[in-house]
């Protein structure tokens, strides 16, 4: 796996913040190596460009959400019924269709798989849009947060991250479900 990665990096190395965005696109919705393995070095070794570099992520994590979205709505349930009764995919829906927009936010800020949550949301006809905005914020912070790392830390910034991931990702993720709680309720009392 490791040598993999070492090609894959050399590979993104080649073509910049191209290959970048490809990385992120296809993480999204197939690719099993999430972008920050790659996005980290390439900031560390130009941090004046880190904020950008989290800008392109960003955009190719959330359009690959899109791909995500159109592989479940035209192959996810047909392939989940091979595996599951169509009772159990209705009970998972309802659920996703109740905290389906939550589940968005934190699983693209935190390791949970986010393209497991992008087919599903097409598998569960969420609305594109709803997607997108969770996407954008859930992937924005985790991209970002990485970039203001590398900007602050410079080199230390990979050491910390690793000591560190675990409560960056709980305390984040806490604050992400609470922020959303508070949004909802929120909006639910302007729109009575």
């Amino acid at each position: 796996m490791s040598e993999l990665l070492h090609s894959l990096e050399a590979w993104i190395m080649e073509f910049g913040t191209i290959g970048l965005f490809i990385v992120s696109f296809l993480e999204s919705s197939f690719f099993p190596i999430p972008p920050d393995v790659f996005l980290l070095p390439i900031a560390i070794a130009n941090p004046s460009n880190a904020w950008f570099l989290a800008l392109i992520v960003t955009v190719g994590s959330v359009l690959g959400a899109i791909l995500g979205w159109w592989i479940g709505k035209k192959l996810g349930r047909p392939i989940l019924l091979k595996f599951i009764s169509e009772e159990k995919i209705q009970k998972v829906e309802g659920y996703f269709q109740k905290y389906g927009s939550m589940a968005i936010l934190v699983a693209g800020f935190t390791p949970i798989p986010y393209k497991v949550f992008t087919i599903f949301s097409g598998v569960t006809n969420m609305k594109i849009r709803v997607l997108v905005f969770w996407s954008i914020i859930g992937r924005g912070i985790r991209f970002f947060l990485e970039a203001a790392l590398v900007v602050t830390l410079g080199a230390k910034a990979m050491p910390f991250i690793e000591e560190n991931f675990t409560l960056i990702t709980i305390i984040g993720g806490g604050i992400l479900i609470i922020a959303y709680i508070l949004y909802q309720f929120v909006w639910k009392k302007r729109h009575k």
